[in-house]
């Protein structure tokens, strides 16, 4: 659970327990967060306060707080996540990445403001360097400058055949399957990209015409 909820929920807490003896325990802590955070947040537009439940997996990895998990639930949550892929309907890995390229450059989409069913960005470039064009981008994620020349795709009809491009799929579908704690979005599982849009952004990756290889 985040540090700064956290230290203010215990000062609350505290205060309320100022005339006991007793210090307040972790679950008192917690659960005096969980009412702090969600009286900070309301509903507006299509920002729901459900979004503020955590499925098991970043439950996990919130109340970790940083640590490496144990091994095994590590494993667990990777293999859970991993049942949770779902390969293209109609076997197509690549699509344009033109417009690939258009949703990696856009961060909008899932606010308050935005309208039911409206297409969501990527935002990739917030976390990774994806062309030697783009001057301003994050490194919390590994460049991905050459990712499919490095990794040897050199034909659009052939890329289903490379594991690589199952791989790449997966991992953007639902980057937990193979990082129980990945910070990268579940674009696939979360619903915020579609099946469309997954394609493009694959072929922004991995089409050996696309900046990205060049």
């Amino acid at each position: 659970m985040n540090t700064t909820f956290k230290t203010l929920a215990l000062t609350a807490l505290a205060g309320a327990l100022a005339g006991c003896a007793m210090a307040p325990s972790s679950d008192q802590v917690d659960a005096a967060t969980q009412q702090i955070i969600k009286s900070s947040f309301r509903e507006q537009g299509i920002a729901k306060l459900n979004w503020l439940e955590q499925d098991a997996s970043n439950k996990a990895c919130s109340e970790a707080q940083g640590k490496e998990l144990d091994p095994k639930l590590a494993k667990a949550i990777e293999a859970a996540n991993l049942k949770t892929v779902k390969m293209p309907s109609d076997g197509v890995f690549l699509g344009d990445w033109k417009a690939g390229e258009k949703i990696a450059q856009n961060g909008r989409g899932m606010t308050w403001s935005d309208k039911a069913g409206s297409a969501n960005g990527g935002s990739c470039y917030n976390c990774h360097q994806v062309s030697k064009e783009e001057l301003s981008f994050g490194s919390i994620g590994p460049s991905l400058y050459n990712y499919g020349k490095i990794r040897g795709v050199t034909d659009p009809a052939a890329a289903a055949s490379k594991p690589i491009v199952e791989y790449t799929w997966s991992k953007m579908w639902n980057s937990k399957a193979f990082n129980a704690c990945s910070g990268m979005p579940r674009f696939g599982h979360a619903g915020i990209l579609d099946e469309k849009q997954m394609r493009d952004v694959m072929a922004l990756l991995l089409d050996p015409k696309s900046p990205v290889n060049q």
